[in-house]
């Protein structure tokens, strides 16, 4: 599992472990039931300490996309990954309607804000 960690970013590290992780279930490069390195283990592989590493996993754990087996580890959750794209789309789409008020509110056009959210998606 290759995870990237910035100290130059606006995210905490958790944060940054959590959303890796649920983009590599949601790609299907982690398949359910496939075991997650354990929380010593990714510690030590990126140089954190456990507490980060297990609050990532608390959280993934907590939005369905992990489950933890005591004495044996955590393991992808064989969920249905078109539900958990679904939940995924329901925020997207609550965040973007949100967006849309604001420029309308501001008189930005649709064409304006189709060309604002390109430049942030192609921002990364």
């Amino acid at each position: 599992m290759n995870i990237i960690i910035s100290n130059s970013g606006n995210l905490p590290i958790y944060e940054q472990i959590t959303n890796q992780i649920k983009d590599m279930i949601m790609r299907g490069e982690l398949r359910g039931g496939e075991a997650l390195p354990s929380m010593r283990a990714l510690a030590k592989d990126l140089h954190i300490s456990v507490i980060t590493t297990k609050r990532a996993y608390e959280e993934l754990e907590r939005s369905g996309f992990i489950h933890t087996v005591v004495g044996r580890g955590s393991f992808v959750s064989d969920a249905n990954t078109e539900v958990m794209k679904e939940e995924q789309y329901r925020k997207i789409e609550e965040t973007l309607t949100e967006g849309v008020r604001l420029a309308k509110q501001s008189g930005i056009s649709c064409e304006e804000l189709q060309e604002i959210l390109r430049m942030v998606y192609e921002e990364d």
